[in-house]
């Protein structure tokens, strides 16, 4: 949670997207009509713990959490929220009070509570009954969120199986105690959004947001075949590129790619969150990756980039802009583009909350590029504009690159079963290169750096046991080279 931005909220008046509501000991009877309300129109922030004017009176310490959970599992209950659109309120304390925040965002669905649809306006929820009023919620979702775009023909057998296990390892490793891990794989799919019933047009099916998530590549080029995320290198060959990556894939997969090529090509560095190193790299460029991938339109086919120059880092994508121009990080209202999508990449852990991305790009972009700050422009072609270092860095895999790349691409190669994927076999490469850069790297460390499951980095490990080893303790060991690993090496 961004404190800061909570107490900003706090001084302003309570309008179409800004509610307080008090809460001392239990959840307020009309809160699910004021969340559906804001689902079904703009999205806002719920403050609870809050009068009217936003002077804070405070939640009792002992029910914050029983509050919490309750919030999040009445979200995701059909009796409660239909469809359900599972929810993530924060606690903080403000001045020794305790208040509990929730960011509900703008949906691509539209939602009853007490099987009454309610809408938000300056004045408050009210009740949706007319006809005419209904259809126009339909009618002005469908048009502007195209994530919702329903496809009757696209089945359950039209998704890659074997998502659905990774999936759940990413959740689990989000939150070991999420309801979605009770479910089958297609009831997950119903809770999460992307299969729904249009009870204007009496269609039902799965969404474009399912294709895009957990299609087969086949299926997703038939269906958007304008689709690809294209990543390059222009340092060297500016007018062409050193090195590119040519994404076609489901969007779980193409953040993993994306996440290896910016492994691969820039530098990291040494940074400390508490007492515990972590990647500096890793966390700019989830918030960078999962913001080009999830705020996309992807029925729009203006190509999306993400470019790698000799002092800066480029991306763009097609946009349904809320404005035009330049965001300032700490002045601005976050719309999410595809709420489906976005919900879910906050299932995965590759999401915190709307508009945190330039928020946390923002907090870190100054230890990463000597303060060179990060431009992110709103249009219809969205823009963001990430400085990278420079000079050489400590803890940078730049230096090594270029010495073992090759040796540990082919040895990995040699090494792996054949159906291992170009996904993987990449995240093998860059796992290994870390290694080599840091020994004794634990697969806790690892699995932060890739940004991934410290399940799926173990399993990694496992393929790759003729190249690393654990060394020492279970719990105070960590990784290095093999001694085949290191003859390999020296070969270049």
């Amino acid at each position: 949670m961004n404190i800061e931005r909570v107490r900003k909220l706090l001084t302003q008046r309570e309008d179409i997207r800004l509610e307080f509501k008090e809460a001392t000991r239990a959840l307020p009877e009309n809160l699910f009509e004021t969340i559906c309300a804001m689902l079904n129109t703009d999205g806002g922030d719920i403050i609870l713990g809050a009068g009217d004017n936003g002077i804070v009176k405070g939640v009792v310490e002992s029910q914050v959490s029983t509050m919490i959970t309750n919030l999040v599992n009445l979200s995701n209950n059909t009796q409660k929220l239909d469809p359900p659109f599972i929810l993530y309120p924060q606690s903080c304390q403000i001045d020794g009070d305790w208040i509990i925040h929730l960011q509900v965002p703008a949906s691509s669905q539209v939602h009853k509570t007490a099987n009454v649809i309610y809408s938000r306006s300056n004045d408050g929820d009210f009740k949706v009954t007319h006809v005419h009023q209904i259809a126009e919620i339909y009618n002005r979702k469908r048009n502007h969120y195209t994530e919702g775009i329903l496809y009757p023909a696209l089945h359950f057998q039209d998704f890659k199986a074997e998502l659905f296990p990774k999936v759940r390892n990413l959740i689990r490793s989000n939150n070991p105690n999420h309801p979605w891990l009770a479910l089958t794989d297609a009831q997950m799919l119903e809770k999460a959004g992307l299969w729904k019933h249009d009870f204007q047009t009496g269609e039902q099916g799965y969404t474009l947001a399912a294709a895009l998530l957990f299609g087969k590549d086949e299926v997703i080029q038939q269906i958007v075949p304008h689709y690809k995320i294209d990543a390059l290198v222009r340092i060297e060959k500016t007018n062409r590129y050193d090195d590119r990556e040519y994404i076609q894939t489901n969007l779980i997969e193409a953040y993993e790619q994306l996440m290896a090529f910016v492994a691969k090509h820039l530098p990291d560095k040494f940074y400390m969150e508490g007492d515990q190193r972590v990647s500096l790299r890793a966390k700019i460029f989830r918030e960078v990756i999962a913001n080009l991938i999830v705020h996309r339109e992807y029925t729009d086919a203006y190509p999306c980039s993400l470019i790698i120059y000799t002092n800066l880092v480029e991306t763009e994508n097609a946009n349904n802009p809320h404005g035009e121009g330049p965001i300032d990080p700490f002045n601005f209202a976050p719309f999410t583009k595809n709420p489906a999508l976005a919900k879910f990449f906050i299932q995965l852990g590759r999401v915190d909350e709307l508009g945190s991305g330039v928020l946390n790009v923002t907090r870190l972009i100054n230890e990463y590029s000597h303060g060179v700050k990060a431009q992110f422009i709103e249009g219809h072609v969205f823009k963001m504009v990430i400085p990278k270092p420079e000079g050489a860095i400590e803890g940078a895999v730049e230096g090594t690159i270029d010495t073992v790349s090759d040796a540990v691409s082919d040895t990995v190669s040699d090494t792996v079963n054949d159906t291992v994927s170009d996904t993987v076999k990449q995240r093998m490469i860059a796992i290994i290169k870390a290694i080599t850069e840091k020994p004794g790297m634990k697969s806790g460390d690892l699995a932060k750096a890739f940004d991934t499951s410290e399940v799926t980095i173990r399993r990694d490990l496992q393929k790759i046991s003729k190249l690393v080893k654990h060394v020492g303790a279970p719990k105070t060991g960590g990784y290095q080279l093999t001694e085949y690993m290191i003859q390999q090496l020296n070969k270049t």
